[in-house]
Formats: structure tokens, C-alpha cells, sequence
């Protein structure tokens, strides 16, 4: 995470199936400390605790597949790719016949839990070694532990849960997968702890502050339909926090928009340190953005890449005219070869569009490793956008609603889309719901989020293939359920 001051690498402790193990550096970028998670000897000083802080953040870095994947599960995209077997995790996940045997879903499972273990390490010492500034770290591992595991419950449901700490070999034979309910009351006691330890302003660009954890609980909420709850904390968020719209929608994508005004939390990506296809976890850059590149692509701004992630026309048509976001959402390569001289080659099931928002863009050559593998373009993970649909849709939806101010940030949002007052919503009732989940497709369109408001809002069936009380979570990897030695069972009619 390239503002960060430090480098470390982390041994992990292999815990069956519970953690990511590797041996890969994190990029926190002066000194190298090596330690191993297991250690009890550990967090005797500041920097101890601080070099922890860094590594529970580095797999946050892994999440590229969380969008990636969350993107192709949606109705906004196909999967792509150079043909029907190009990596055949996401070929099924497109097409719904996926199944506990996947590798791309394994990797999801591992890395998150990696990150959950990190930041439970911390946790699990808070009280061994006091210093000025603990509380600011330790309400930094709440955070990413309740972002790791919020990460999860999206993608798998129930799952097993271990608030007291780290979890250790044999866990998986004896804690069971906690009910969905359970782990969400978890996450959002972890939100609150961060909420009462952070502030609005972060010590270092990249770090969570009290505006990540109010924004992520406020989605908590939302995603267990506690809409009062949501709208209360998320409305601190626009009132307190100091965010605010950048007013060129255009330029919140490229390099010079990252960290803006907007961004509530953003994943930091760096190209000093590269990886190869045999650990994509390696790299500190964002995989998915040479994922997500013109196949045999020669031409301004943007360079190749292997063409996953294509909208299709159905998503391109849902932008209304007159808005801006559009072609900062999606490049039609057509189009845009036409009037740039540009040419490219055709990948499988082209439909002539491309995630533009997170195309590699062209950059002096400093990368290391697979140039494919290591663009430095941030994932913006929340941002007030975001915040201010998720606000309209909580008050909209709550019991005694209060459509006035839900359409107020409804239409703040699509002001800037439009550059014009022109355009407001001015309905009420279930017409305004529909409208707050069109916009939050066009305004978050490429970013992941669209495959999970689909299911939690119960419009799953939306999505080609989705079966119902099946496809809202994916399986638990097969080889968990062997490791549990049958403590966990497998998700509904998988």
C-alpha cells in the first residue's frame, strides 16, 4: 500500500483451511521486519503493533477478485476472457452452475480469512503493551476485521466466527458456522469499537478513519434491512464526515483522482512489486485492472490486457441521456478505435464494451513483474456516492419514511451526472425505490457492488441462470467442508 511508510513480511501460521498461506512481502515500503503470526513474543513496543496494523491492510490489496468476480456474477457484464475454459472459476460463476469445487472462490474464502486472522492477531494482544495512539490502531483492526468478514457473509452466508481472537489448527472441527444473524451482530460491534476509536482524519492516506467504519455499519444495516438504523448512521457520515462530491465525475478514476474528496475508504495500489500468475495474492497491484483490459489493445491512454468483465448492451442501455457517467463507465472500443486510430483484437463473448472506470491506463515503466498484474490504479471501495444512495434507499425504505430527504441525496447524486438541476426525481413511495436502485446500478456500474444489491433487495432472479434459495450465496470450497471433518455443512442445494 504505497502510502505507507513501512515493509514487512509476514509468515503465516497455515491453519487448514482458515488462512491464506504465503510467503509474500507486503509493500509498506522502507524497512523489511519479519515475524511470524503464532509468535506470543510479539507487540512489545509501538512499532510492533504498527508493523501488524500494515499487514492485516495488505490483503485488502486480495479484494480485486471480491469486484472482479462480484461484477461477473451481476447481470452488468459476461465474464469474457480469451475463450469458454479461460479461468473456468469465473466462466461458471457467470453462467450460475458454479459449484463447491472452484478455485476462484477458494482464493476469496483464503484471502479474506487471511485478513480476518491479521487483524484478529492485534486484537487478540490489544492489552499487552500500552502506548500513545493504541486505540487509533486497534480501532483500525476492528475495521478491517469487520470489512474481511463482511466480505464473507456477502459471498458465503453463514460462516464461522472467533471474536475472542486468532483462530488456531483445529478450530474447524469445533466451531460451527455461526448463523447469518450472529456474524452480522459481530461485524457491527467490531464497526462500533472503530467508531468510537477513530476520527474523520486519517495519520496516513489509505487508513480507515471514523468515516469508513460509520459508512461500512450503515451498509451492515442496510444489508439486514435495519433501515432506521442506516439512515442514522449514514446521515453522521454526510453531516459530520468531510466528504463531498468531486464535481468532475471524470476524473475520479484516473491516477490524479485517486484519495479525493469522495473517498470515503480506498484500497491502495501500488506497481513497485510485482507477482506472476502462480500467486496473484503477491502483487501490490490491482490484478483486476489488466483483467479487465482490451484484449490486444494498441492505442492512446489505455494498454492491453485479457478482456474479463465486458458489459453487456442490457447495462448500457440503463444510462439515461444526457448522463455524463457514461463514458466514464464504459468504452465503447468501437468507437473509440474509429476516432482514435486505436486497434485491439476480439476476445470471447465481445460485446463491444469495456469497464472503463478500470482499464489500465498507459504509465511510465516502473512496474516489477507481469505488467499485467501490478497497474497501481486504487479501488475505490467507498465512496460518497455510495454513501448518499445508501442514505436515500434507508430513508425511502424505512418504517415512517422520509422520501423528502431521500430524494434530496438521490438527486445530489444525479446533479453531478447530469451537470444539471434538469433532472431530478420528484416521485415517491416504491416509484422512488425503483429509481434509488437504478441510479445506484449507473453510478457504481464496473465496481462490484450491483451482484449483491440485486440479492439483498430480492431481485436475484434478475441475474441469466440465478436460482433462487441457491444462487444468493455461493458454496462453501469443498475442501473446508472435508477439513471440518463434517462440523460444517454445505450452503442450500449446492
Amino acid at each position: 500500500m504505497k502510502n505507507f511508510s513501512k515493509k514487512i513480511s509476514v509468515t503465516i501460521l497455515a491453519i487448514a483451511s482458515l488462512l491464506i498461506a504465503n510467503g509474500c512481502s507486503d509493500d509498506y515500503l522502507d524497512n523489511t521486519k519479519i515475524y511470524a503470526e503464532d509468535s506470543e513474543s510479539y507487540f512489545n513496543s509501538e512499532s510492533d503493533y504498527y508493523n501488524a496494523l500494515v499487514a492485516a491492510y495488505d490483503p485488502l490489496q486480495s479484494t480485486f477478485i471480491n469486484v472482479l468476480m462480484g461484477e461477473i456474477a451481476s447481470n452488468n457484464t459476461l465474464c469474457g476472457g480469451e475463450s469458454a475454459t479461460d479461468v473456468p472459476g469465473y466462466q461458471q460463476i457467470d453462467d450460475m452452475v458454479h459449484t463447491p469445487v472452484n478455485a476462484q472462490l477458494q482464493n476469496l474464502w483464503d484471502w479474506m480469512y487471511g485478513g480476518v486472522n491479521r487483524a484478529s492477531y492485534i486484537i487478540e494482544f490489544r492489552d499487552k503493551t500500552n502506548f500513545t495512539g493504541k486505540e487509533i490502531i486497534l480501532g483500525e483492526a476492528y475495521f478491517l476485521r469487520a470489512y474481511y468478514n463482511f466480505e464473507l457473509v456477502k459471498w458465503f452466508g453463514a460462516i464461522p466466527i472467533k471474536p475472542e481472537g486468532r483462530f488456531s489448527v483445529g478450530d474447524e472441527k469445533t466451531i460451527p458456522r455461526s448463523p447469518v444473524t450472529e456474524v452480522y451482530s459481530y461485524i457491527e460491534q467490531d464497526l462500533k469499537k472503530a467508531v468510537a476509536s477513530l476520527s474523520y482524519s486519517a495519520p496516513q492516506v489509505g487508513r480507515a478513519t471514523k468515516g469508513a467504519a460509520e459508512a461500512l455499519l450503515g451498509k451492515v444495516y442496510l444489508y439486514q434491512n435495519k433501515f432506521t438504523e442506516a439512515a442514522n448512521v449514514l446521515e453522521d457520515v454526510i453531516t459530520k464526515g468531510p466528504y463531498m462530491l468531486e464535481p468532475d465525475y471524470g476524473k475520479i478514476f484516473e491516477f490524479q483522482g485517486e484519495n479525493g474528496s469522495g473517498s470515503v475508504f480506498e484500497i491502495q495500489y501500488t506497481d513497485i512489486e510485482g507477482a506472476g500468475f502462480g500467486c496473484l495474492q503477491c502483487s501490490e497491484g490491482n490484478v483486476a485492472v489488466g483483467f479487465q483490459g482490451v484484449r490486444g489493445y494498441n492505442g492512446d491512454l489505455f494498454t492491453s490486457g485479457f478482456s474479463f468483465n465486458v458489459p453487456t448492451q442490457e447495462v448500457v442501455d440503463e444510462f439515461e441521456a444526457g448522463d455524463k457517467r457514461k463514458e466514464v463507465a464504459i468504452l465503447d472500443i468501437d468507437a473509440w478505435a474509429a476516432s482514435t486510430g486505436a486497434s485491439f483484437t476480439v476476445g470471447y463473448e465481445h460485446t463491444g464494451y469495456f469497464n472503463r472506470k478500470y482499464l489500465p491506463r498507459k504509465r511510465s515503466a516502473t512496474a516489477a513483474g507481469d505488467l499485467n498484474l501490478t497497474n497501481p490504479n486504487n479501488y475505490r471501495a467507498i465512496r460518497f456516492a455510495d454513501v448518499l444512495l445508501m442514505a436515500a434507499e434507508a430513508n425511502n425504505r424505512k418504517e415512517i419514511a422520509n422520501d423528502t430527504k431521500a430524494r434530496q441525496y438521490l438527486n445530489r447524486v444525479r446533479a453531478r451526472a447530469f451537470g444539471n438541476s434538469n433532472n431530478e426525481v420528484t416521485v415517491s413511495g416504491s416509484d422512488l425505490t425503483a429509481a434509488i436502485y437504478h441510479e445506484r446500478r449507473v453510478e457504481l456500474v464496473g465496481e462490484g457492488h450491483h451482484f449483491f444489491d440485486l440479492v439483498r433487495t430480492g431481485r436475484g432472479a434478475e441475474i441469466p441462470g440465478f436460482t433462487e434459495n441457491k444462487n444468493e450465496v455461493f458454496p462453501i470450497p469443498l475442501e473446508e467442508i472435508q477439513f471440518s471433518q463434517g462440523n460444517w455443512s454445505q450452503n442450500n442445494n449446492y
